[in-house]
């Protein structure tokens, strides 16, 4: 009884979203012919109809997991654009509130003939200008489907006072965020590994997220991400997905076999994994530490595997240390008040919330108000940390102005 009660308000809000975000329509057609200005509204309602059917039932149907979140997309997508719809016409509606309230509390003769006049000319325009708005939202969200596998390579020099000399001229490519149960296209992936390779790292690191629940979704990608070599190795972490707590398990153990199984295909991969443990590099007689921690969050709602005390201990001595950490919230919260010697993290997690802007001079996405530090490179006093944009894709199926990312780290 309770759902039901819970989906018939949910139904009733979004017939008044849509009611309301039908006035602009009706307001900029409603001198069109007849028949025109009934195909238009016919249109309107078939496709809010279908989004709504999808909604609401497509639970019920075969769908793969690409076509159910791009039907979402287009459906989600169409009610946020008719919210800022409405926020336009709500305007108009107050603009219009205060003209009749002057006309009532105004003597007559005190009120202008441009607040008698303002009426349909002026909320035409701003019904198009709302239609216009929520409109480049959706098409943009449209658009972004396209990004999906548009990887961008971001290249970075770090230099650092206290890296041994060998270490400088050293490249490294991060990835992280795979997500492998998102692809839906092998040979646009493995163009993407090839991106990297053609960068000739010295060492590649991977920070977490895998797959995004079962270890199975490797199936089609294992030996494309297995083309990923570098003469120092590749080392990988754990990421928030690749535990399977996002989905219901039969038992315990099974959820155990799942990410047993989930670090065979690493290990198979060539991939050494960095679980609450270090490694040293070696490079011309000269050594580095590198640390890596299983998932590690700031925010309650994500899990704390991670020990770093104990991946950190023995490697006191070394002058120069990188952790491996899949959550950039973990930097602020634990790396930098109690591992000032960790010069440099690197992390993902984030993906920039796969929606923003990135222009030269100003970089903005709703993930910033989540996420301190979200993407790209962050300074505090000696330690940095970098933030990748994430490989792959979750949620939504696509990417609009934060593309996936392979990042370049030259130690100069």
């Amino acid at each position: 009884m309770f759902s039901l009660l819970r989906n018939s308000w949910v139904i009733l809000l979004l017939l008044a979203i849509d009611w309301y975000a039908f006035q602009a329509v009706r307001t900029l057609v409603h001198e069109w012919h007849g028949r025109a200005r009934l195909v238009v509204y016919l249109a309107y309602g078939l496709f809010s109809l279908g989004s709504y059917a999808f909604l609401f039932f497509s639970g019920a149907w075969h769908l793969s997991s690409h076509q159910r979140m791009t039907g979402y997309t287009i459906a989600i997508g169409a009610i946020l654009g008719k919210i800022l719809v409405d926020v336009w016409l709500l305007l108009d509606d107050i603009r219009r509130g205060i003209v009749w309230l002057t006309r009532l509390w105004a003597p007559h003769g005190e009120v202008s003939d441009a607040v008698r006049d303002a009426s349909i000319s002026r909320s035409q325009f701003l019904s198009a200008a709302g239609l216009i708005v929520g409109g480049v939202l959706y098409g943009s969200l449209l658009y972004g489907m396209s990004n999906k596998y548009r990887y961008r390579i971001h290249h970075i020099q770090l230099h650092f006072p206290d890296l041994p000399e060998a270490f400088r001229g050293m490249r490294a490519v991060q990835i992280s965020d795979i997500h492998a149960g998102s692809f839906t296209r092998p040979d646009k992936v493995a163009r993407g590994v090839k991106m990297a390779m053609d960068l000739k790292p010295d060492i590649i690191f991977f920070t977490g997220d895998l797959i995004n629940n079962h270890h199975e979704e490797m199936e089609d990608y294992q030996e494309i991400f297995a083309q990923l070599k570098a003469p120092m190795g590749v080392y990988a972490i754990l990421g928030n997905h690749d535990y399977g707590d996002y989905t219901h398990w039969p038992s315990p153990e099974a959820k155990a076999e799942n990410l047993a199984r989930l670090k065979q295909i690493e290990a198979d991969m060539g991939w050494q994994m960095l679980n609450n443990a270090h490694t040293v590099l070696e490079r011309k007689g000269q050594q580095i530490a590198l640390i890596g921690v299983e998932n590690w969050s700031a925010l309650r709602h994500f899990s704390r595997y991670g020990d770093l005390k104990k991946a950190y201990t023995g490697t006191e001595a070394y002058p120069f240390k990188i952790l491996l950490s899949h959550d950039p919230t973990h930097w602020d919260a634990q790396v930098r008040p109690e591992f000032p010697d960790i010069q440099l993290t690197l992390s993902g997690h984030t993906h920039g919330f796969q929606f923003g802007v990135e222009i030269p001079g100003f970089k903005w996405s709703p993930c910033e108000y989540v996420y301190k530090e979200w993407a790209g490179l962050y300074r505090q006093g000696n330690q940095y940390l970098y933030v990748n944009r994430g490989y792959g894709f979750i949620g939504y199926p696509g990417r609009v102005g934060i593309l996936p990312e392979i990042t370049l780290i030259e130690f100069v």
